[in-house]
Formats: C-alpha cells, sequence, structure tokens
C-alpha cells in the first residue's frame, strides 16, 4: 500500500506540529505518530519555554547564559538566532491560543538553574501539555492535514532501496519518505513523500530511570543513523537532577522550577548539600545539580535525597506547581509540608541528527526539528527550558527551504513494497523484553552521570552482544513495534557509547573520572 503526501512529519510534539500547520499551506502533509497524537516529551515538558520578555531581561543576557551552559561547545550564531526569534514564536503560540500563566494581565515569568533572569514563560507546571493542547486543536482543524496514529516508521526510504549505489558522500543520499507500520492492521505501507520532517523526539528510554514517557526510543536518530546520515554529540546525555523517587512513581519529572521557586535540596541527614558544590547552589546548571546528588548517594548509599518547598507560601505553591501537587500526593506526599524524595534521570538528548541553521540535515530532503536534531545550540549541556523554544524557531525556519525543495521535486518510482518474506511472527517476546531490560540497565550503570573508560567499553562489548542477538531475531521476525524499537534503543546506545569513548576529556553532560579535565583540543563536535 502507498501513500503519497508533499510533507511528511514523523512525530507529533510541538516540533512536527507546528511545521505541519505552516507547510499545509503549500501542499498535502501526513504526520505520522506511533501512539496517539497527544503523546509527545512535548506533552510531559513542565517546566516552560525560556524567552526575552520581560523589560530588564536582554538578548545578551540569554545568549550568555547558553553559551556558558553549553560548556564552550555551543555554535554561537545558532544560540543568537534561537533567542532572538524565539519570543516571536511564543507569541505565534499565543495567537493559535496557547494560554500561559499571567498576572495583573502580564505573563508571569519563572526563573530556573542556569538563567540570570525570570524568563521562563510557563502555564503553571503542564506548559508541554499546554502548547501541545493549542498546537493539536489547530492541526485537527486543517483540511491538508491527515494524522496516522498508531502508526510506527521503519526505515527511510533513501537511494538504498532503489538499488542504487551510494557513494560515501552523504550529499549524495536523498529522502523519498519512509516505510511505516500500520500497527493496528499489523501491515507496512510505503509513505512516498518530496520532503520529509524528522520530529521523532529524544531516547531517554535506552536508560533504566528516565522521565521520558514510554515512546521515547530514539527511533530518528536510529533511522537517520542507518540511513547514513551524519550525528553528532551523542555522548551529552542530559540528567534532569529530580525526578520524584518512588516505586510507583515512574520518574514523574519535578520541575526545575521548584529550584527556581526556592526549593532546597538536603541529604537525608538533614544537610544543605548544595553550597558544597556550586555557588548557585540549587539554581546551578542541570550537570552540576545531577552529579552532586549522584555524589552524595554513593557517598552515603542511600537511595534519594530531598527536594523540599514547603517553606514556600501555600498559595504559590499550589498556583504553580498543581500537577505536582496532585501528583505527590497521590503517592502520599504533601508537598506543602512534605520533602520530595528525589533522584536523577535521563532526561534529554543534547547530541541527534546534525542540521544547519535551516533544519536541513546531510541528506537531500530529510529535515530535522526539536529533540532528534543536533543544532548546535545546546552543546555539552542544555540551558533549561531552551527545548521548546529551540523546537518552535527551527521547525519556522525550516518551512521555506522545504516548500523550495517540494516544489523542485519529482515523484520518485521504482521503490519496492516491504519484503518480509521469510520472516514468521515473532513468538520468543521473552528475549526482546530480556534484551530491552538488559540494555537499559548497561547504559544505566555504565554510561550514566558519571563515566570511566573501563565502564564504557565494557558496555560496548554487552552492547554488541545484544545487537547481534537482536539482528538474527530481527530477521527472522515479522517486523513489530516493539522490535524496532528495541533495535533503534541499541543503536542509540551504540552511538552514545561510542561518542563517549572518543571523548577523552570531562565537559558538560559527559564527565570521565579518568579525564575530570576539560581540554582545549577536545573542543570540538563528536562525529559518528
Amino acid at each position: 500500500m502507498v501513500e503519497k503526501f508533499d510533507f511528511l512529519v514523523l512525530g507529533s510534539g510541538v516540533a512536527g506540529l507546528s511545521y505541519a500547520l505552516e507547510v499545509a499551506e503549500h501542499g498535502s502533509v501526513a504526520i505520522v505518530t506511533k501512539k496517539e497524537s497527544v503523546e509527545s516529551n512535548t506533552n510531559y515538558a513542565q517546566g516552560g519555554i525560556a524567552a526575552v520578555m520581560a523589560p530588564g531581561d536582554s538578548y545578551e543576557k540569554h545568549i550568555e547564559d547558553t553559551l556558558i551552559a553549553g560548556g564552550g561547545l555551543c555554535d554561537r550564531e545558532v544560540v543568537e538566532i534561537v533567542v532572538t526569534e524565539g519570543p516571536e514564536r511564543i507569541r505565534d503560540l499565543m495567537e493559535i491560543g496557547a494560554s500561559f500563566t499571567a498576572h495583573d494581565g502580564e505573563l508571569h515569568l519563572g526563573k530556573e538553574g542556569g538563567h540570570s533572569e525570570n524568563r521562563i514563560v510557563h502555564a503553571a507546571d503542564t506548559t508541554g501539555r499546554e502548547v501541545e493542547r493549542a498546537l493539536l486543536d489547530a492541526v485537527r482543524n486543517h483540511p491538508n492535514i491527515h494524522v496516522f496514529e498508531y502508526h510506527f516508521a521503519v526505515e527511510l526510504l533513501t537511494e538504498h532501496h532503489l538499488g542504487q549505489h551510494v557513494s560515501r558522500l552523504r550529499s549524495d543520499i536523498h529522502c523519498y519518505g519512509a516505510y511505516v507500520l500500520d500497527e493496528q492492521a499489523g501491515v507496512v505501507k510505503t509513505f512516498l513523500s518530496k520532503v520529509t520532517l524528522l520530529a521523532t523526539g529524544g531516547s531517554g528510554r535506552a536508560y533504566l530511570h528516565t522521565t521520558n514517557p514510554d515512546i521515547a526510543t530514539g527511533d530518528g536518530v536510529a533511522m537517520a543513523y542507518r540511513a547514513k546520515a551524519r550525528i553528532e554529540n551523542m555522548e551529552f546525555v542530559q540528567f534532569h537532577p529530580t525526578s520524584l523517587f518512588h516505586p510507583d512513581g515512574d520518574s514523574f519529572l519535578i520541575t526545575e522550577a521548584v529550584r527556581g521557586e526556592g526549593g532546597i535540596l538536603t541529604n537525608q541527614a538533614g544537610h544543605r548539600f548544595m553550597p558544597d558544590y556550586d555557588s548557585w547552589m540549587e539554581l546551578a546548571p542541570r550537570d552540576i545539580v545531577a552529579r552532586a546528588i549522584d555524589d552524595q548517594l554513593k557517598t552515603s548509599g542511600e537511595e534519594y535525597v530531598f527536594l523540599d518547598i514547603s517553606h514556600a507560601p501555600r498559595h504559590e505553591i499550589l498556583e504553580h506547581f498543581p500537577n505536582i501537587y496532585e501528583t505527590c500526593l497521590r503517592f502520599g506526599i504533601d508537598i506543602l509540608r512534605d520533602p520530595i524524595p528525589v533522584v536523577p534521570a535521563a532526561h534529554y538528548q543534547c547530541g541527534g541528527v546534525k542540521t544547519d541553521s535551516f533544519g536541513r540535515t546531510s541528506i537531500s530532503g530529510l529535515f530535522a526539528c526539536g529533540e532528534v536534531a543536533c543544532t548546535g545550540l545546546h552543546g555539552a549541556n542544555r540551558l533549561a527550558s531552551n527545548s521548546i523554544l529551540e523546537a518552535l524557531v527551527f521547525s519556522h525556519r525550516a518551512i521555506l527551504p522545504s516548500i523550495d525543495y517540494a516544489q523542485r521535486q519529482d515523484w520518485v518510482h521504482g521503490l519496492p513494497d516491504w519484503d518480509e518474506s521469510g520472516t514468521e511472527d515473532p513468538r520468543e517476546w521473552v528475549l526482546i523484553s530480556h534484551n530491552r531490560n538488559e540494555l537499559q540497565r548497561v547504559m544505566w550503570d555504565y554510561v550514566g552521570i558519571v563515566r570511566s573508560s573501563l565502564r564504557l567499553k565494557r558496555a560496548l562489548r554487552r552492547t554488541r552482544l545484544i545487537y547481534d542477538e537482536t539482528e538474527d531475531y530481527y530477521r527472522r521476525s515479522t517486523v513489530s513495534t516493539g522490535l524496532c524499537e528495541l533495535r533503534n534503543m541499541i543503536a542509540v546506545a551504540y552511538l552514545i557509547i561510542q561518542s563517549a569513548l572518543i571523548r577523552r576529556e570531562s565537559r558538560g553532560l559527559h564527565y570521565s573520572i579518568d579525564f575530570p579535565e576539560s581540554s582545549p583540543s577536545e573542543l570540538r563536535s563528536t562525529v559518528v
């Protein structure tokens, strides 16, 4: 079965939806999402969107804060683009119906770690959900946009599938769409497109503990890597310092804004430890806070520390953090009077598919926006609440080159249907679940907040064994979402480990006990 659209969007987060709304004025659009369209990393973003919206703030301050957090690896030109174009993109959201928290008719601007000013636009503590709601309402009302829920992108379509020779130069590769599994019908469809946008989000599920939803299995990075796209800086995995520690909490994220509003971190002995690590204390960048908590846990042997906001006025807690209050209460924690038990968890992928300042990848016809992309904004560490901002800015900047490229393309012919000859329905699902669990444990134990060459090499050996076993199973089995997700998680794990081994220093989110200092000779991106 063949579906033809001018634009194919893989993913239904803020990047994919905002892009789809704009290109839909110039052609037909398919949005492919492997669950319900509302299920995305965007929907779980609590903190907000960083932007210069207050008179006392300035672009230069936001730029400088981003550069400092990025550990010397940010592309300053890209940072300037995002910071200066960001406020207009927020106004675009407000025009389509997004509602943000305001006081006396003015936006309430929060403050988070690494920011020198209050500049976080938010909708209480459910900003992502509100942004997603507004965008989905607009998408559902657009006649040129077709949403395919429960459809899983298996592979990008390139010259490889035409049987053509592809040189080692990535610029010689073109994307013509994707093979997509209709999960409910159990068939793989061919989605042909003139332009394809990767907006598939991150890869937090490669780790045992993560704030990411189940869908975050690194699908876009893995597909792009197999298609020979350029991938950069995958070693920089951001661990959110504070996720809820509870057997039934599933790593529920406690937004950084809690610390921004005066929350303090203490160990179980009651000692406020962040002043021992950084002069910014609880408002230090995430990598510093995460390593401090990790050090506290390893030193004490305890499983969690406490984040306490109970000293703040009751009305402020309930107004700014209603979702956190209600969620914690369900687990028997009243944040109005109790400290919150927290641990770090894998949160954000700073590297990804390399793009230019217009979202173009090294493969012609393939664009990437949002967490799946490596634009140069984040460098070695993402500044809090710069992620939705980045997605909004680059999905907008990708519009004109996407339209131009689409108008110059003819439909490609000769692409074969998905071939599943010689395969059978998978029967040994226990292999998939065990391999997935083992991979997540390996990544958590050996490729986490603090790393060593010995741990990384061991992780690489074990990942290769999991890869070999999974690929053999994949070749013999009918394609399924669970099996494809496992393949993608393995690919992402491999890229993270290899990139971490290449970087022989500590910088930003990558900390090695073998190379504890930053090195000027390592001030470059890691390319795989």
